[in-house]
């Protein structure tokens, strides 16, 4: 549409002009990107931050229905989604930036401009100063203000966070594969998700160096588990588990010998794959039983087709769906009986399973742990314990099976011979993998 009247918006420094009268909407959101990402990368942060403070929120103070509207009067006679829209790409604009620069603070400082808002219980005489207001209190309180709030986890502490936010490396991919987000905020929860993951598994690895040395109260590094000092004895049960052949080598052996099947005899490899080796007979079962209906219920049509990499892929992100959530909204049944089972590491280990033979299907997989977190997040964090301990021992698992860091064991006295029941005589050590085969 046509803007009929668009002044120029003056900052303290700056002039954002938006006073062309045949500037439709499109092009005067263009404007405003344009401005914010010259001055974030020209001017001091504080200045920046100004900037946007006046033209989205100082602007709307005013009851006098003459004055200026600040960027709002782009969507005079315009639409609330267009508004939110220039908004969230403005703020990931800014973020992206000062995440480069290693800025951090400003962006908790971005975010704090809209908690620290206060709406004005007075009306305004202007009844479009009164909508704009609702606009962004709207936005305040909606999803995508929670979702901005994610980038600012890194200066909280972590008591202070509700819990699904200790899970946010999920939420931030789930993120940046939204295609409705604008590209700024898929690439800077790209980015934030993979920080964070890396800080999860350097912090593992050092905790687990500095828990096992003699001066292990000294400089002792954070464990970023909630695990406590459990999780030292649950990294040796993961480590002892691949016995003589590792889940890597078991992977490269099953994706040979299924390379020329249909589909139906990879479904049927697919399944005795899950359960080999499993000790736990009530997975077996559930696994023989309930998750093998689902899938040979599903693309019967294609059960003669040979299996090629993109048929593989479908095929393990099914199971993927079928064990964690079907829909992408809710926890599958299944998901809820394997873990009502009592062990979530069999379940992490067939999950780990999967990905082994089909590396593409990580996303998908985080993705619905993503879609597990944004579900339980309206319960209290004693109400869920048996989901976040799942979601604890699948990053620990992940960490040590997925990640480029190796974890062995390496066994301290030689009177000990049965390993299983003796971890304690074992001390775990990690090392950077060079290389890892893909």
């Amino acid at each position: 549409m046509i803007v009929d009247r668009l002044p120029s918006i003056q900052g303290k420094k700056h002039l954002l002009d938006l006073n062309d009268r045949g500037l439709d909407v499109q092009a005067a959101q263009e404007k405003v990107y344009s401005f914010f990402l010259e001055i974030v990368q020209s001017q001091e942060p504080e200045d920046v931050l100004q900037e946007f403070k006046d033209l989205f929120i100082n602007c709307l103070d005013s009851a006098n229905s003459n004055s200026e509207l600040g960027v709002y009067q782009i969507f005079v006679g315009s639409n609330e989604p267009e508004f939110r829209n220039t908004l969230k790409r403005t703020c990931y604009i800014l973020i992206n930036n000062w995440e480069n620069r290693r800025q951090y603070k400003y962006i908790q400082n971005l975010i704090d401009l809209f908690s620290e808002y206060t709406p004005k219980n007075t009306l305004s005489c202007s009844r479009k100063i009164n909508i704009f207001r609702a606009w962004l209190t709207n936005f305040i309180n909606s999803k995508d203000y929670q979702e901005l709030n994610l980038f600012a986890i890194r200066h909280e502490e972590k008591s202070n966070l509700h819990w699904t936010k200790r899970y946010s490396s999920y939420l931030l991919l789930a993120q940046s594969t939204d295609k409705n987000n604008p590209k700024e905020q898929q690439d800077a929860a790209k980015r934030l998700s993979k920080q964070l993951k890396d800080k999860f598994k350097f912090e593992l690895a050092m905790y687990i160096a500095r828990s096992q040395s003699a001066a292990s109260n000294i400089n002792r590094y954070n464990n970023p588990s909630i695990l406590g000092d459990e999780v030292l004895r649950l990294i040796k049960v993961i480590v002892v588990r691949r016995g003589v052949f590792t889940y890597e080598n078991i992977a490269n052996i099953f994706v040979k010998q299924t390379r020329n099947q249909n589909l139906k005899e990879f479904k049927q490899s697919l399944l005795k794959y899950l359960i080999y080796s499993v000790s736990q007979q009530e997975f077996v079962e559930t696994v023989e039983q309930k998750l093998s209906g689902k899938l040979f219920a599903w693309k019967t049509d294609y059960h003669k087709v040979e299996i090629d990499k993109n048929l593989l892929l479908r095929t393990c992100n099914k199971v993927i769906d079928c064990l964690i959530s079907e829909n992408g909204k809710e926890p599958s049944g299944l998901f809820i009986l394997l873990l009502s089972q009592g062990n979530p590491l069999t379940l992490v280990i067939a999950l780990l399973k999967i990905v082994l033979i089909s590396k593409h299907s990580r996303r998908h997989l985080e993705m619905r742990i993503a879609n597990i977190i944004n579900y339980y997040e309206i319960y209290q964090e004693e109400e869920c314990d048996w989901v976040i301990k799942f979601i604890e021992v699948f990053n620990i698992t992940f960490a040590i099976y997925a990640e480029n860091v190796e974890y062995n064991l390496i066994k301290m006295q030689e009177n000990d011979n049965e390993l299983q029941t003796n971890l304690d005589t074992y001390r775990v050590f990690s090392q950077l993998r060079l290389s890892r085969k893909e």
